[in-house]
């Protein structure tokens, strides 16, 4: 039986091109095609607020959400407004008219929040990484043949980024040919200030390549086209902080697919002059020219982000991806109500997840 709390007035049965329910806070794009009542669990780590954007720009209304900590739910607040605060987590996965659950919580938790979620009935969006342990992910897997239900994972390096988007539209289109190789540079801030107790700690992170080196996964997997991938090699090290020495800051994988190969490196060393968080870049090279990503800056160069360069058999050129559309959210809102696939394949998404996984479990420790 549907729990009796505040989100329930604002929470409606999925319906296509109705307004959302009368005193919904958070309301979806106008053109948005549904309208599908969603709740967030867990607000550990801040791309909730990328998560949550997505789904309400695709057409969710957010109708509630659960948290414990007084600061994560004044900033939530702050930024969506008077959303009704779940009692507990039941409170909300027993409410039926909730269709969607996103969370960013705690990496080690998130897979069995998730699996919780789909044993209720519902769909599921997790921040990377879904899960940190091979052996989650083996549940997870159950629990989606059991359930049918969507356990979608926002790697959010392709899904959210312009320049990443028009770059998977080119290569689908054959701009540069058959996709041989990716080659992902991902240095991210460290701001270790700011970290909470469990970054630092594997077990509950699940380390340098499950965590960060999944969005590089995802791209590979992607742009490769592949189906079935193994990791050839991979290391991990400690190089900068020997006040956290289970911790890693860096990280390296070379994946090979059906469809291509992939080199990927992760860090944690991107500097403090760096006008952003990390000089994303991507390398995708084909048989008929390759694409250059600089995702998030272009050092001495052009300003702000999504900068794209391709060498084609026609010549050179530069596009400015910074007002491409993300798709994401609406098609999968769209996912959640059609029962299809749009958004994200399932099987990818996982495959991403795998590789990552068995990377982090077999790295040589650097040294």
């Amino acid at each position: 039986m549907a729990a009796g709390f505040a989100a329930d007035a604002l929470a409606q049965s999925v319906t296509r091109g109705d307004a959302p329910t009368e005193g919904a806070i958070a309301r979806p794009a106008p053109e948005a095609k549904y309208r599908v009542p969603f709740a967030v669990i867990g607000l550990d780590h801040n791309h909730i607020y990328g998560i949550t954007d997505a789904i309400i720009r695709g057409g969710g209304v957010l109708s509630a959400f659960y948290a414990t900590d007084p600061k994560q739910i004044a900033t939530f607040r702050k930024r969506y407004g008077d959303i009704p605060l779940a009692r507990a987590e039941d409170q909300i996965l027993e409410n039926r008219t909730i269709k969607l659950v996103c969370s960013a919580a705690i990496p080690n938790l998130r897979a069995p929040l998730g699996i919780r979620v789909m044993r209720a009935g519902k769909d599921y969006l997790s921040d990377k990484a879904a899960m940190t342990t091979l052996r989650q992910l083996a549940d997870v897997r159950r629990a989606i043949k059991e359930t049918g239900r969507i356990f979608g994972i926002m790697y959010s390096e392709r899904l959210e980024v312009p320049a990443a988007v028009m770059a998977g539209q080119l290569v689908h289109d054959g701009a540069i040919g058959r996709v041989i190789q990716t080659v992902n540079l991902a240095p991210h801030r460290l701001a270790a200030p700011t970290r909470p107790d469990w970054f630092w700690d594997p077990k509950r992170n699940g380390g340098i390549l499950t965590d960060v080196g999944s969005h590089q996964a995802d791209q590979f997997v992607y742009l490769t086209g592949s189906k079935r991938a193994h990791v050839v090699a991979s290391q991990t090290g400690n190089f900068g902080n020997p006040g956290h020495p289970q911790f890693e800051d860096f990280g390296d994988m070379m994946l090979s697919g059906d469809g291509g190969a992939g080199y990927v490196r992760v860090d944690w060393f991107t500097p403090d002059g760096l006008p952003t968080w990390g000089d994303g870049r991507l390398f995708i090279l084909g048989t008929e020219g390759y694409i250059e990503l600089r995702k998030y800056v272009d050092i001495a160069g052009r300003p702000g982000g999504n900068h794209l360069l391709i060498a084609d058999r026609k010549g050179t050129r530069y596009l400015d991806c910074s007002k491409v559309p993300l798709p994401f959210g609406p098609q999968f809102v769209s996912d959640i109500v059609e029962r299809t696939s749009t958004a994200q394949d399932q099987e990818g998404a996982l495959l991403a997840a795998e590789l990552s996984l068995t990377a982090e479990a077999r790295a040589i420790r650097a040294k």
